[in-house]
């Protein structure tokens, strides 16, 4: 997951930096950290914990400069600890002076890489599998992002969004399949305060485009699978891995996470210029074309699946309703008591409203299953408020592959749809029937062909070996 964001240009390129990252948080919440450049050095300032606690007004002041990226990481390589948060900062070239990078994604020969690195005298101060990016870069032969990027990235395999920045530039760069997700915008800058030459205002970059409405910024497009962005005070450039200029070379293949639909990025995003939680409640109606049930009412496992719980109560007639509270103020730890309360950890994260469900026959939609357990426990949750019937419908397939590319899944034997059919999972859950959406029904949903998109996780057919 995790979610980076970059500015270009802008006064208030910090405070527009700690805002893309607030917009973010929902991609990553064990750490965040900021990286400013006033044009002489690079200012960084990372800490544990969710951005609202790491930044403070004083902090925020203390890190000057038009130019800054961020970063919010869900750790899926390397430690959970201090030394992995991003963005990493090293000692690049004199001439540049230090280069920073924010990284979303999986590097797939990250281990041999490092050996390699190691063995020609390279010391890594992280365990996180981003720092081999800047490592490599510092065995190009110029003294040119613009011409070592291109070949550094293509040592690598796996799935990555990057921002780069150094005293004077701001990169991005998305790897040649397109997995994660990367866009660029543009914010508008008064002439007095334009800086590094430029006067035509500041470009930003995130990993999901509610970044940009949070600040004001104009969503321009997505960068393409392959190409690397470039900005400083000569304008905008756009090229390829192999140097060729954006308008000489057609995109990349295209294998984008089809989950950033399901369940990741935020339902009021653009992804492949369509919006989220329109994608999300085609779920929904593709899975009452698939599942007609005749029920009381439709309630969604909140929050990811409150947009197809809509398109399921639209497609069905079925009256839509507020069956489960979360509670969104659960932190990463809680004090639990010292006498075992049964599901204790759904407890606090969920409670049924007893007066809607007693007696219901009751849809409840959900954007997938996992190992099942959290499942199972919900379910218990809705039979003790009185439900006369449960309905689970998933609004994607079942999950029967881990993921390599960025996200944190089980292993494959940890996967509950890889060991047991789907009459075991319900049964196990303990519903009255369950109902995944259809592969083709997901496809469907989204309007893009299947070639867009990596569902490795529900066909272990991986794009990238």
């Amino acid at each position: 997951m995790c979610g980076i964001f970059g500015v270009y240009n802008h006064p208030e390129a910090t405070r527009l930096a700690y805002l893309g990252l607030y917009a973010l948080q929902h991609r990553g919440q064990e750490s965040a950290g900021i990286v400013s450049s006033d044009g002489e050095r690079l200012y960084p300032y990372l800490g544990m914990g969710l951005v609202a606690d790491v930044f403070t007004q004083e902090v925020l002041d203390k890190l000057p400069g038009n130019i800054a990226i961020g970063h919010t990481r869900y750790s899926t390589a390397g430690a959970d600890t201090k030394r992995d948060m991003q963005p990493i900062v090293m000692k690049y070239r004199p001439e540049i002076g230090d280069l920073a990078v924010a990284h979303n994604g999986n590097l797939l020969n990250v281990d041999s890489l490092r050996k390699e690195l190691i063995r020609r005298g390279c010391n890594f101060q992280t365990t996180a599998d981003t720092e081999v990016i800047p490592q490599l870069l510092t065995c190009g032969w110029t003294s040119s992002l613009e011409h070592d990027l291109p070949w550094t990235l293509r040592q690598i395999k796996g799935a990555y969004s990057l921002v780069f920045m150094t005293r004077k530039e701001l990169i991005a760069a998305r790897d040649p399949y397109g997995v994660r997700p990367l866009c660029l915008g543009q914010i508008a800058c008064p002439p007095s305060q334009g800086d590094f030459g430029r006067r035509d205002g500041g470009y930003v970059f995130a990993s999901e485009s509610c970044a940009f409405d949070l600040i004001g910024a104009k969503y321009i497009r997505e960068i393409e699978p392959g190409e690397i962005v470039i900005v400083n005070s000569k304008g905008i450039k756009s090229l390829f891995f192999d140097g060729k200029p954006r308008t000489e070379k057609v995109q990349g293949e295209h294998c984008f996470c089809i989950f950033e639909f399901i369940y990741f990025s935020r339902p009021d995003s653009k992804i492949l210029d369509r919006n989220v939680h329109s994608v999300r409640k085609n779920l929904g109606h593709q899975l009452f074309k698939e599942n007609k049930i005749d029920a009381d009412i439709v309630i969604p496992v909140p929050d990811s699946a409150n947009s197809a719980a809509v398109g399921y109560a639209e497609a069905s007639g079925i009256p839509y309703e507020t069956g489960l509270i979360r509670n969104h103020y659960v932190g990463r730890t809680f004090i639990e008591p010292k006498q075992s309360i049964r599901d204790f950890g759904a407890k606090i994260k969920y409670n049924p409203v007893k007066e809607v469900l007693i007696g219901k026959k009751v849809v409840v939609i959900d954007d997938s299953i996992v190992r099942g357990t959290t499942s199972r426990k919900l379910m218990y949750m809705l039979k003790n408020a009185g439900v006369k019937e449960i309905h689970l419908c998933i609004s994607c397939p079942p999950i029967k592959g881990s993921c390599f590319y960025g996200i944190d899944t089980p292993t494959e034997k940890e996967l509950i749809a890889s060991t047991h059919s789907v009459e075991e999972i319900r049964d196990f859950i303990g519903v009255d029937s369950l109902h995944y959406l259809s592969l083709d029904g997901l496809i469907r949903a989204t309007g893009l062909p299947k070639e867009q998109f990596c569902v490795a996780c529900f066909t272990k057919d991986y794009p990238i070996k």
